[in-house]
């Protein structure tokens, strides 16, 4: 008998967790068919509601349902990594509590697993039902990600992702503490199914997802897995150097032969200006890889437990 762990992390979910838990064994024939045992992982990720205690009746009622809780909110990023840690499973799916993630679509993942796929990804077609300005932003995020990273990240991909041992195994020897899960399971490869499904309206409450957590969340993945914009700012950098080598022998030929005139003033200002937002531009670009990079030495825990069972 093979055994599936299922990993949910939870923000704030306590409307959606009876409901996750219902629609899963739905599936309840096709597991048993396929001999598969199930484990399921809620990760409460600092819920300031009652999410606990909706995972905590579940368990009581059925000991499949198991929950990990954070002593505050520390991100769906150490979520993820820390439902990999617990995850005991021959295969393991990361899936969303609110049920974008449709669980009806396990068999179908399955059996790409037993044709000998290493894992099972999903990718939304359409983004009906998102705000225009996200889906626009978020379709120019992955174009730039094609083109500035020699990771795959495929555009409309979700985290809902059926895995084989050894591929939760690689992701976990990535021990690093900027996570970007996208990245991460692009970059350690693997022969990989992508399934495709038109976007699934949320099940119950609201996105904890707004606008500004998901540009951060890009910068994220821009800095985790392309150096591309540290060649942009030195590229910059020698461009604007050239062109004041340049300036500066113009200015002394036009000196030599017309004088020196005191108009002009306004350009120069704006010419200052500019330099200088390029300067903190560029020096902005490098502080965001050296605020990585000090997170990183600090070497701190990614998730700290208050509860485990």
């Amino acid at each position: 008998m093979k055994l599936l762990s299922v990993i949910v992390p939870c923000y704030n979910e306590q409307e959606n967790v009876k409901d996750f838990y219902e629609e899963l064994f739905k599936n309840a024939a096709f597991f048993q068919e396929k001999d598969i045992a199930v484990e399921l992982l809620y990760i409460d990720d600092g819920s300031r509601d009652k999410t606990a205690d909706e995972v905590r009746k579940l368990h009581g009622q059925d000991e499949r349902v198991h929950l990990l809780s954070f002593s505050r909110n520390f991100g769906k990023e150490a979520a993820i990594y820390a439902g990999l840690q617990k995850a005991k499973g021959d295969l393991v799916v990361l899936m969303d509590a609110d049920l974008q993630d449709p669980p009806s679509l396990l068999p179908e993942m399955y059996g790409y697993i037993e044709e000998g796929y290493d894992s099972v990804a999903t990718r939304r077609v359409t983004r009906k039902g998102e705000p225009v300005i996200r889906s626009f932003f978020a379709r120019m995020f992955y174009r730039l990600m094609h083109r500035i990273s020699k990771t795959e990240i495929v555009d409309g991909a979700r985290d809902y992702r059926l895995m084989t041992r050894k591929v939760v195994d690689a992701v976990l020897a990535m021990t690093e503490y900027n996570r970007f899960t996208k990245g991460i399971l692009g970059w350690v490869g693997y022969e990989t199914k992508w399934l495709e499904y038109e976007n699934v309206a949320r099940n119950k409450g609201e996105t904890k997802w707004s606008f500004w957590k998901l540009f951060r969340y890009s910068l994220e993945g821009i800095v985790a897995f392309s150096t591309l914009p540290l060649t942009v700012a030195a590229v910059m950098g020698a461009f604007f150097c050239a062109l004041a080598f340049v300036m500066i022998i113009v200015i002394i030929v036009k000196t030599l032969i017309f004088g020196d005139p005191t108009s002009g003033w306004p350009s120069l200002v704006c010419i200052i200006l500019l330099v200088s937002g390029v300067q903190l531009f560029c020096l902005g670009i490098v502080g965001q890889y050296l605020s990585k990079t000090y997170m990183e030495v600090k070497k701190r825990p990614i998730y700290l437990v208050k509860e485990d069972f």
